[in-house]
């Protein structure tokens, strides 16, 4: 996990993780905000080891802290989205296949935060598809949250490529694609949650742009639209297919 400033919505992402029925060797929580935390934040008895990272650079960061991580396995959440409880259980129950790379189905949640902190929902899209090459090339429909790789893989691929402060995920899966098939196991555990602010998928500025077409050059796609993940969503629900 990264995190940045955001210590609510933070909660809410570890209270996820500690309701896992099959619970994580541990939470390695890389914090990129420029102040460091002043108290480690808790995840029931799951340990949390906290990296600074401090780089305001999401890529990085992730890469900081995955590196420190110790399992076999990493598994991704973000800052802002949850996992239901048996997230985790479903995918050990797949590690031993031979994929090195898992994901499982996400619910994309349109939200609002109340004045008190609650949050709301207003909305929701699933996507729920099997690896779908085709659309990999027009849309990353898989979100970091719902993602667990094999640290070797990892390791071969480099981690994410710091050069590219947007698309990195979409950048990561397209390289472990040529080593190996991403693996989907089914049903819906990973919330991805978004409001009307503070989400990358919402920006559409020059750098972002500027990602997107080397993203595009780099592994031959056609010219890249820029979208929000709840669009995403709505195109893998239409998309020809398997689901």
């Amino acid at each position: 996990m990264v995190t940045r400033d955001r210590p609510a919505l933070l909660a809410d992402a570890l209270a996820s993780v500690a309701a896992q029925t099959v619970p994580p060797l541990e939470v390695c929580l890389g914090d990129d905000a420029a102040e460091p935390m002043v108290q480690v934040p808790r995840a029931g008895a799951v340990p949390v080891r906290v990296v600074r990272c401090g780089a305001g650079h999401v890529a990085r960061a992730r890469n900081r802290t995955a590196r420190a991580a110790r399992g076999e396995w990493l598994a991704l959440l973000d800052d802002d989205d949850r996992w239901t409880p048996a997230h985790l259980a479903g995918l050990a129950e797949a590690l031993a296949s031979d994929a090195a790379l898992l994901y499982r189905d996400t619910a994309v949640v349109r939200e609002r935060i109340a004045e008190d902190g609650t949050r709301i929902e207003t909305a929701r899209r699933v996507i729920a598809r099997e690896w779908d090459p085709a659309l990999m090339r027009t849309d990353d429909f898989i979100a970091p949250s719902a993602t667990v790789l094999r640290r070797s893989l990892f390791e071969r691929l480099g981690g994410f490529d710091e050069d590219m402060r947007y698309s990195e995920d979409w950048d990561l899966l397209l390289r472990a694609a040529r080593v190996s098939t991403p693996r989907r196991v089914s049903g819906v555990t990973v919330e991805v949650r978004m409001r009307d602010h503070g989400h990358l998928s919402g920006d559409t500025g020059a750098e972002r742009r500027a990602c997107l077409d080397s993203l595009s050059a780099r592994h031959g796609l056609p010219p890249l639209e820029i979208r929000t993940f709840w669009e995403v969503a709505a195109i893998a629900a239409a998309a020809d297919g398997p689901s």
